[in-house]
């Protein structure tokens, strides 16, 4: 049996970290644009912020389903350029963007449906007609959305990434600067209150989308153009659908547990919930460093892969691994040093303070464990096995972090603090399952995914 990892040395970490970098940079970018909302209308009034976040938090848990599964085109079109397969990356895409037809139409229903969906969920009356009018607006974004992270992980793939990062940087001061107008109206534009930050959204996911097109026209339209009929093929298609399949629904099933323990803090008080708020945004920010790093694995390692060079895919997952240890690694120290002055950094109000102060130290533990497992499942991506990690997900967060948690929280009495320590276990175990099958997959042979 061959060995399973290899160490990396300076120059699998140097390419792992030229790579990784812009991505971090857009990843951050995505999710500033959901922050600038919410800090714009912040200023109009508590209803309103809160009908955005909650707006925004439904956009996102509808749609997650459909970015995981857009990037099967990680191992389909990295592997494919691994191997010189010119026409296979060709349809890839192209298919990619027939997926993003179909998962716009049920996202789009199911985001028309958003007022009766938040009622039957118990959200508060006064918010739910704002917060399922913003999301009823951004149902004119998701197919241009959908279509960028086609040609997002395309670029990634090819390993140009710096029109993505230049798109990103303009559509958030577009929508910075559109949002300001919208929301408290500028000359003979009218005031639209928090929904003109949903107009803002989705404008400017229009023009992440049209942005990208002429930026990388050079690199995206030969795969565009000329249309291929092979890609209409029910067999290939079901196969890409089978493989992204579960990389959204692991998406859905993380993303589900951490909304889960957002609503159990959320019963527990306002104090408990804000003091959740800050301690999870910034333990988000730092999540972004690794899963820009997981996305360049999946890159790099799908191109060794591809290749046939199974020691450079060890090299590939050696290097990101140590990147997403050694950054999370220190951000755990941080957090576990400076709880008290990172928290005020967000409230000044002593209670929310005190206890937020208590539960970024336990942010702290499990960032390694956290960049251990993003970064893991980007390296599986990679060798084009998506289904592990879904098994794995289950398993750790739902049962053996979530009745931590509850047991933690209500049965001994540690409140918010038992519900964190139960994220601390699941990421953990979530982690190590992780580690072991790449191991595993190393040790027992690699391939690249089937070929149509």
């Amino acid at each position: 049996m061959s060995r399973s990892f290899t160490l990396p040395d300076r120059t699998d970490l140097a390419a792992m970290l030229r790579l990784a970098t812009p991505i971090v940079i857009v990843q951050v970018g995505l999710m500033l644009m959901g922050v600038v909302d919410t800090m714009v209308v912040g200023r109009l009034s508590a209803q309103a912020l809160a009908s955005v976040a909650l707006g925004n938090l439904t956009v996102f848990a509808v749609s997650a389903f459909g970015m995981g599964l857009l990037m099967v085109l990680d191992p389909l079109v990295s592997q494919a350029i691994g191997d010189g397969d010119r026409p296979a990356v060709r349809r890839s895409v192209q298919r990619g963007l027939i997926l993003a037809v179909a998962l716009t139409l049920p996202s789009g229903l199911i985001l028309s449906l958003a007022e009766s969906l938040l009622t039957k969920l118990g959200q508060q009356p006064d918010i739910v007609p704002l917060a399922a009018g913003y999301a009823r607006i951004c149902i004119l974004g998701l197919l241009p959305f959908f279509s960028f992270v086609v040609l997002r992980q395309t670029l990634q793939a090819l390993q140009q990434v710096r029109p993505i990062v230049v798109i990103i940087v303009v559509a958030n001061l577009f929508n910075f600067g559109l949002d300001w107008v919208l929301v408290f109206g500028f000359g003979p534009v009218p005031s639209l209150g928090p929904l003109g930050s949903a107009w803002a959204t989705t404008a400017g996911r229009c023009l992440l989308f049209v942005g990208l097109l002429v930026l990388a026209r050079r690199l995206v339209w030969p795969l565009l153009w000329p249309f291929d009929r092979q890609i209409l093929r029910f067999a290939p298609l079901r196969r890409m659908v089978g493989l992204g399949a579960p990389i959204g629904i692991q998406i859905q099933l993380e993303f589900a547990a951490f909304a889960a323990v957002a609503l159990l803090m959320g019963g527990m008080g306002a104090i408990e919930m804000a003091a959740h708020q800050v301690a999870i945004n910034l333990a988000s920010l730092s999540f972004m460093v690794p899963l820009g790093i997981s996305g360049a694995a999946a890159v790099r390692v799908g191109h060794a892969i591809g290749a046939g060079d199974v020691e450079a895919a060890r090299r590939a997952a050696g290097a990101a691994l140590v990147c997403g240890a050694g950054f999370m690694s220190l951000a755990a120290c941080t957090f576990i040093t400076a709880p008290g002055m990172l928290a005020a950094s967000y409230t000044s109000v002593p209670e929310v303070l005190l206890l937020a102060a208590a539960l970024i130290p336990i942010a702290g533990v499990f960032q390694i464990f956290d960049g251990l497992q993003v970064v893991s499942i980007g390296v599986l991506r990679g060798l084009g096995d998506t289904h592990a990690p879904v098994i794995v997900n289950i398993l750790g967060f739902w049962l053996f972090g979530m009745p931590v948690s509850l047991v933690l929280a209500f049965r001994l009495g540690l409140g918010p603090r038992g519900l964190w320590w139960g994220l601390v276990v699941g990421l953990a175990t979530v982690a190590g399952f992780l580690l072991l099958r790449i191991s595993w997959r190393f040790r027992h042979g690699v391939e690249r995914v089937e070929r149509d």
